[in-house]
């Protein structure tokens, strides 16, 4: 396998999921080198998944293992929207940081499954995949990280929490 093919295809993704654990542009960036180099230098691909559903199994793994072992920053999860006035702004922009403290909350395994539907855009299928779980695993834990953002958050609106 050509290595800068690999990185030229995978490596946007990579950096993606990576910044979804860490929540540092450069952690993130140095979790998508370490995975790459293991990749290329230890390889255990024996070829039973895609090459971007091992990369990604090994992005996630090296991610959370520089989480538990790094203090890490609560950044904004969501793109700004579009407004129409400042305090239309500001109450978005407080509305962003409360539902991004409410999701880091949330146990791994519910923010994992979260952050891989809403952010990834995944489905559940591919979610069930990626983390190797059952898909009923994947349905029931998506959600009951719903019930609970929504349990700690009343006063917002979550019609974009709609079901699997």
């Amino acid at each position: 396998m050509d290595i800068d093919a690999l990185i030229d295809e995978h490596s946007d993704y990579l950096f993606r999921i990576a910044f979804i654990y860490t929540k540092d542009i450069f952690l993130a960036e140095e979790v998508v080198q370490d995975v790459f180099f293991k990749f290329y230098t230890h390889t255990d691909f024996k070829g039973h998944a895609s090459v971007k559903t091992y990369l990604t199994k090994m992005t996630i793994n090296r991610s959370i293992d520089c989480t538990r072992s790094l203090r890490y920053k609560t950044m904004q999860l969501f793109d700004q929207f579009t407004t129409t006035s400042v305090e239309q702004q500001l109450i978005e922009t407080e509305q962003r940081q409360e539902i991004t403290a409410a999701v880091l909350t949330l146990p791994l395994k519910y923010r994992q499954v979260l952050l891989h539907y809403y952010y990834e855009d995944l489905s559940v299928q591919q979610i069930a995949t990626l983390c190797d779980l059952p898909l009923s695993t994947v349905k029931s834990r998506l959600q009951r990280a719903r019930h609970k953002l929504k349990d700690q958050l009343p006063h917002i609106s979550w019609e974009v929490l709609h079901d699997a």
